[in-house]
């Protein structure tokens, strides 16, 4: 653990540990600040948090860095590629990119097997990536070719220029029908490897539709306003209508062995033009057959 004296009053967190800690980006001390690794006066604090100067930060910095992934001829389904831009249907199962423990079989691995040049991107250990999706979710996801795709994507996704829509079958059937989950999102305070609703936490916005119910379930169309880890999750059980088969936030599912939440449409503007562009992914196979089953 680095144990700090923050020595500018009113500096920002995020700011003071990139400053203080050699080496280490403001994104990656974000992440840190994220991932509940650091202290302030021993609480937890977002990013922005203006430091009292004296204030005793501690944090705890992950091991050095891993190699750079391997290339992998991992099978991908690609909706689109041009010079910029790739967009996959991932499957359920699929890991986005690596972390310690678990260097391989990533999509990130099956990537660099089918577009060599994301090995010279900056970030060499989630290259291309600019929004992931948990590893049992399945469906569509886009990723940067280059550091000027990168960063136009990003900004569209900081801007909420990105439209992503999910369909997913949750427990009950909420009211009304149609809504707007508004509730903050941060570590929970008992278990930091999941999230919760939690005073403080970070603005987290979510959209949701019926679209049909079944047999006591229902299969609703959800959109994240914000991108906050674990949202849809997050918000839909906080609301008492947990996804079905999500086994941290609601429980397991004999009629579905994973969460059933699937990234079904994606719309962006296409870096190299600026063109809108939509795309859908239809219910991979083993979602159908729960709704199937459901249906009689």
């Amino acid at each position: 653990m680095l144990e700090l004296t923050a020595d500018r009053p009113g500096e920002r967190l995020d700011v003071f540990l990139s400053r203080a800690v050699a080496g280490l980006s403001r994104s990656q001390a974000r992440r840190l600040i994220d991932d509940g690794l650091v202290t302030v006066d021993g609480t937890l604090e977002r990013p922005s948090y203006r430091l009292p100067g004296g204030a005793h930060v501690a944090a705890t910095l992950p091991p050095a860095a891993e190699p750079q992934p391997a290339a992998e001829r991992i099978p991908l389904t690609v909706i689109y590629q041009d010079e910029d831009v790739i967009v996959v249907d991932k499957p359920p199962g699929l890991t986005v990119h690596p972390a310690p423990g678990h260097p391989s079989g990533t999509l990130v691995n099956a990537l660099l097997a089918l577009a060599p040049e994301l090995a010279g991107l900056r970030d060499r250990i989630r290259p291309g990536i600019v929004h992931r999706l948990d590893r049992d979710t399945s469906g569509l996801l886009v990723v940067a070719r280059t550091e000027r795709a990168r960063d136009d994507l990003s900004r569209q996704l900081k801007q909420r220029e990105v439209s992503k829509t999910y369909l997913t079958l949750v427990q009950g059937v909420p009211e009304p029908p149609q809504g707007t989950i508004e509730a903050p999102i941060g570590r929970h305070p008992r278990n930091r490897k999941k999230m919760a609703v939690v005073a403080g936490g970070r603005e987290a916005e979510t959209r949701y539709r019926l679209r049909e119910t079944v047999d006591g379930y229902a299969l609703l169309e959800v959109e994240p306003v914000t991108g906050r880890t674990h949202q849809i999750r997050v918000h839909l059980a906080a609301i008492g209508h947990p996804v079905v088969g999500d086994a941290v936030y609601g429980k397991r599912s004999e009629i579905v062995g994973r969460q059933f939440l699937h990234a079904w449409r994606l719309a962006f503007d296409l870096p190299s033009s600026g063109r809108r562009v939509e795309f859908e992914s239809p219910l991979p196979a083993d979602l159908r057959a729960a709704l199937d089953r459901l249906r009689g």
